[in-house]
């Protein structure tokens, strides 16, 4: 944490940047912070329960953070991928913010439980992962801590699914979707959802029904995964934030393999890299649409 908060200081201090986006404990436990001060940066901290993916201040929906001037952001390796993908899909110039990047080794499922970090509670969140170290970052402090438990729990969910016939994986999605409240915190709080107009807000015409109902419901939650194929950056948040508890990141997991058998891509921190969607080659295989 002090070369943290001696790197945030030296960066506002040389007015490389307006503020430090960051982790800061608060009365309910560990919360974003927009440091701009050296009694601020001060405050930052990185730690299992820092998991909110900060990459999401720089949306283009988010103009009031924009507006504030340049910005470094503390980013674990997804937060990364998500700053990534922002410039891959030309919504942000890479020489608009900072990147300090924190070498992780997995955050929690939910910090607001209060319960103790312990290698079940990361393996919830982070099974596998493999980008505890962000590549293309401008700073990169920390000691790489071990890595968090494989996915085998992910796996086996995932292998039980799709050993389901295709009535019964419908009628399983069916049922998940049926608890959605229709909130949009899952939107809200993802970083690669960043249209200024989401289509699912549009009435004429009206492409998804707004009211939460069977038919509305899976109408959205089946066009944010494909909206979300070969985008998502697996760091959990849309899960986290579900106040209904819809395994949103099974859901995800699942469309990012589809997408790396097909068309060999894994999301990753390099915005030069060109990503499947947008992307057209002679030789696809296009036997999707056959």
């Amino acid at each position: 944490m002090q070369e943290l908060r001696q790197l945030a200081k030296k960066l506002l201090a040389e007015g490389a940047v307006k503020a430090v986006v960051g982790y800061a404990e608060g009365r309910a436990g560990v919360r974003p912070i927009f440091a701009a001060t050296p009694e601020d940066a001060d405050k930052l901290i990185f730690d299992a329960r820092c998991v909110q993916n900060l990459a999401t201040y720089l949306s283009p929906r988010r103009a009031h953070v924009a507006a504030l001037g340049k910005l470094a952001v503390v980013v674990k390796g997804c937060d990364a991928r998500a700053a990534a993908g922002m410039v891959r899909e030309a919504q942000r110039q890479r020489d608009e913010f900072v990147l300090i990047g924190v070498r992780c080794g997995g955050v929690v499922a939910d910090p607001r439980a209060g319960a103790a970090v312990t290698e079940a509670t990361v393996a919830a969140r982070c099974p596998g992962c493999e980008v505890r170290e962000p590549k293309h970052v401008d700073h990169l402090v920390g000691a790489l801590p071990p890595a968090p438990p494989g996915a085998a729990a992910l796996d086996a969910r995932i292998a039980e699914l799709e050993a389901m016939s295709p009535e019964e994986r419908f009628a399983y999605w069916k049922t998940e979707f049926a608890k959605c409240v229709r909130c949009n915190a899952c939107r809200e709080i993802c970083p690669m959802c960043f249209c200024v107009r989401c289509m699912c807000d549009k009435s004429q015409p009206q492409w998804i029904e707004s009211s939460p109902h069977a038919r509305g419901n899976f109408a959205w939650h089946m066009t944010r995964a494909l909206h979300q194929a070969g985008r998502c950056v697996a760091c959990g948040e849309c899960e986290r934030a579900c106040p209904v508890g819809i395994p949103l990141n099974l859901l995800n997991r699942k469309v990012a393999r589809v997408v790396a058998e097909r068309f060999d891509y894994v999301v990753c921190d390099d915005p030069e890299k060109p990503a499947p969607i947008g992307t057209y080659l002679l030789e696809d295989d296009q036997e999707f649409i056959r």
